[in-house]
């Protein structure tokens, strides 16, 4: 009897463990038990994935012996893609070690940094002996004959490598997400990039150009027609989803102005690089040094006070800023060295807004700050000069020789001055209650919700020009450094035309821990102690004990 109890006990639990298995094949759930939900895909992502039709191939190259902060930023990067894998099996994954094979090694090196993959140098001296790691954080993916590069670290020119590893596990699913929507997405909307009013030539604004290609149809778009056909101009204009004006420098009529007011009243989405004060740093190359700023009229004052800003026509000099180069020294002993300009203020971004947040230092040259005015519409500072910022009125004298003198920081005390400046909401038409410089069909004096973006200098988006050709935007061939330019003005883009489901992902929070690397050193002894010797001791105890008492209890 007891031996069929034992036998009906024995098959009841492999015909529940079939039943539990069988259940187990059919139903599969995972659970993201994270505070900060890191392992939770987006709604953007998900959707994006669901939209694949044929293999998409990842190639990433963050592999190899690396420093411990990119082993954090690998295991991520390996998760987040396990993460994508299970939304879809249209995901095919390699990690390739680029380095590995010493013959293949150099090549390998020259040609990935032709497609524009900067590797980044690690240099570790805490041994007393100084290693240099070469990484490549980075990945291709490759859908339909198509590829686009993926950067895996968000480098910056401010930050450490724990603080850039923390910035770039944060934007690993924008990082993969903004990648797959290049190669997914059919291209929609459509953007106008303005001429006719002085803006910079297609050359100098040619690698944000490039940048946003993949993400919308471009055009450029002449005012000129206004001044015969002023209706027919605005309705082509309607067509347009959002427009860009960079560094005009010719002032706008008034039948270009209503033209621009209408279609913002249209729900038309703005990007303004505009300027108050005229001034360049070629300019002071090009005349011994010394030129003199004078205050630029656009006849647009009127135009950005009825919407809520006012782009004042002084200078903001901040002693946080990034650097010229000069070359000091006498005759034949003179060397090019960089020199902090104070009319270069490296803009910091805000924190809490979705198109600025975990953003690099945004360059600028020859800004003007920007008032906000009271008005029904919701106003968003997005860059900022740092505290240390002070404002010179114009016309004024401008040097290259004021670099050599060493600022007077106690006068640099009127704080941060506003950069850029979003403004959203239903905006009121400048022509209300005014005489119309011509009839316009169906004219509204209160428009549909829209956006537009303020920024206070031209050159944000100017990329340097070598041997004819276009340098990176944000990039300073001078100091090697990078800068946010060509990032902020994407998020700008993105977010303007409601592409939020990027934007909500970029917003995403998640914390990671680091250990503190001084008390590492500080308590490097100890914690070995702790970790190889006593385990040792403690099992040494455990055997001598062991044997004491099994000799004991035989003994007797």
């Amino acid at each position: 009897m007891k031996k069929n109890k034992s036998i009906l006990y024995i098959a009841a639990i492999v015909v529940g463990l079939v039943i539990l298995n069988a259940i187990s094949s059919v139903i599969y759930e995972r659970f993201d038990l994270t505070k900060d939900n890191r392992y939770t895909l987006s709604e953007a992502s998900k959707s994006l994935l669901s939209n694949l039709d044929s293999p998409l191939v990842i190639d990433v190259f963050l592999e190899g012996d690396f420093p411990s902060e990119f082993i954090l930023l690998q295991t991520e990067v390996r998760q987040i893609i396990e993460e994508f894998q299970l939304e879809t099996d249209q995901i095919f994954i390699n990690y390739i070690n680029p380095i590995e094979d010493e013959t293949t090694r150099q090549r390998n090196i020259e040609e990935l940094s032709k497609s524009g993959l900067e590797p980044y140098i690690s240099t570790d001296n805490s041994t007393g002996q100084v290693k240099q790691d070469i990484i490549f954080p980075w990945a291709f993916a490759s859908y339909k004959d198509q590829t686009v590069k993926i950067p895996l670290l968000k480098r910056s020119v401010t930050q450490g490598l724990q603080e850039q590893i923390t910035n770039s596990v944060q934007a690993l699913e924008y990082a993969f997400a903004d990648g797959f929507s290049k190669l997914v997405n059919a291209k929609a909307k459509k953007v106008a990039i303005l001429k006719g009013n002085g803006q910079l030539d297609d050359i100098e604004i040619a690698d944000f150009l490039q940048t946003i290609k993949p993400y919308y149809n471009l055009a450029q778009f002449t005012l000129d027609s206004v001044a015969t056909n002023p209706q027919g101009t605005l309705d082509k204009l309607k067509s347009y989803d959002l427009i860009i004006s960079a560094k005009p420098s010719i002032a706008f009529s008034e039948h270009e102005k209503l033209v621009l007011d209408q279609y913002t009243m249209n729900g038309g989405k703005s990007l303004w690089l505009t300027e108050s004060v005229i001034m360049d740093k070629d300019s002071l190359y090009n005349a011994a040094g010394r030129g003199v700023s004078i205050m630029r009229d656009l006849n647009l004052n009127d135009f950005f006070f009825k919407y809520g800003v006012r782009v004042n026509p002084t200078l903001v000099k901040d002693l946080y800023s990034a650097p010229i180069m000069l070359a000091i020294g006498e005759g034949s002993q003179a060397q090019m060295q960089p020199v902090q300009w104070q009319y270069s203020p490296l803009a910091a971004s805000n924190p809490n807004h979705p198109i600025t947040k975990n953003l690099n230092l945004v360059k600028y040259d020859f800004a003007s700050p920007i008032d906000t005015l009271k008005n029904d519409l919701k106003k968003s500072i997005l860059l900022q000069s740092s505290p240390k910022s002070k404002l010179e009125g114009a016309p004024t004298t401008i040097s290259l020789d004021a670099v050599t003198e060493a600022p007077d920081e106690a006068s640099f005390n009127q704080g941060p001055q506003n950069l850029a400046v979003l403004l959203e909401g239903e905006f009121t038409s400048v022509y209300d209650q005014r005489v119309l410089p011509f009839k316009v069909k169906d004219f509204k004096s209160k428009g549909t919700p829209t956006k537009m973006v303020v920024v206070s200098d031209g050159n944000v988006i100017k990329n340097d020009v070598i041997k004819n050709r276009p340098i990176e935007l944000g990039f300073d061939q001078l100091t090697g450094k990078s800068f946010g330019n060509k990032e902020f003005l994407l998020n700008a883009v993105n977010y303007l035309l409601d592409d939020t489901g990027l934007i909500n992902i970029r917003a995403k929070e998640i914390n990671v821990a680091f250990l503190d690397n001084e008390k590492v050193k500080e308590n490097r002894g100890t914690w070995q102690f702790i970790n190889i010797v006593l385990p040792l001791i403690l099992l040494a105890g455990f055997g001598l004990l062991f044997n004491y008492l099994r000799k004991k209890k035989y003994a007797q």
